[in-house]
Formats: structure tokens, sequence, C-alpha cells
């Protein structure tokens, strides 16, 4: 057994405190210092395309029926406000497809809902399938990331008749 020394006074002992933690901390810094390991491949999630694919098997089109409305200005003012929340950013405040949102790096260019070529004009249950599925170039598959049915169908609605006809709701 190797036997210890007491210290000769306090400032030996302070001193010998004060290099080993000096000396702890260097290592610590120099472990610190080394190269990050490289990171191991990380799972994804599905891409934008599965998760479009998703939304359309998902998509139910017979829950629409069972959707009343106290009147067709609820309908259309609850549309006006699901619109503006969630519609305005990227097709612009009154539908042109001129929102100027950019997502990935670029400025998206939607399709205007006041063009008279657009092509949900005149398919209902179409356009909501579309709203509720989305698009890989960067529509939102909104029936899995946030409205309701009946969102969807409000919002459909006002598309289809008062944003068209240029009525404005609160």
């Amino acid at each position: 057994m190797v036997a210890t020394r007491p210290f000769r006074n306090e400032k030996e002992y302070t001193m010998r405190r004060t290099s080993a933690l000096v000396l702890t901390l260097l290592s610590v810094g120099l472990v610190a210092c080394e190269p990050a390991p490289a990171p191991q491949a990380q799972q994804q999630g599905p891409s934008r395309a599965d998760s479009v694919g998703m939304a359309m098997q998902a998509f139910d089109a017979s829950v629409f029926d069972t959707i009343a409305w106290e009147t067709q200005e609820a309908r259309a003012s609850r549309g006006g406000l699901v619109f503006r929340i969630s519609c305005q950013k990227c097709h612009g405040e009154h539908g042109a497809g001129d929102g100027g949102f950019v997502l990935d790096g670029e400025t998206l260019q939607p399709p205007s809902f006041l063009a008279p070529e657009w092509g949900f004009a005149t398919e209902p249950m179409a356009l909501r399938r579309y709203i509720f599925s989305g698009n890989v170039a960067g529509m939102p598959y909104w029936g899995l990331v946030g409205l309701k049915y009946r969102d969807i169908d409000a919002v459909a609605y006002f598309l289809e008749g008062p944003l068209r006809a240029g009525i404005r709701t609160n």
C-alpha cells in the first residue's frame, strides 16, 4: 500500500486541486474538438408523392353528403375564412394565383380560380378531392394536415361561387 502524504499547507492543496481541474478541462476540451462522428442514415418519412397518395386513398366523397349548413351565407362565410387562412398565401387575395408563396426556393405559380378555363369550375367533387389530396407540386394535402371535411366543403363552395363572382365575405 502506498502511503499518502498530507498537504504541507493550504497553498499546496489549492495548487493540486487547480492543476487537476485544469487537466480535466483540457481533456474534455480535446475530446470536444474532435470531429463529430458521421451521422447515421436517418429514416425519412413518406415522400410528398406518398403523402398525396395516402390522402387520395383516405378521401371519402360520401362524407360531403352528411354535411348540412344552416344557410348558404354561413357556408360562404366559413369558406371565405378558410380561404383567407389556408389558401390566400399561395393563390392571392382574390384567387388570381398571385400570392407569391415561396416553397423550396421557388415561387409557386398556382392556378387562378378566376380564369374561365379553370379546370375545377364545373367539377365540384373533383375540387373537393383536390383540396383534400393536394399535389406533388406544392398544393398541401389539406385533408391530412388540418382541414376537416366541413371546411373543405365550405372553401370549395366559396371558390365555386362567391369568389369567382367577386363577392367578398367577412
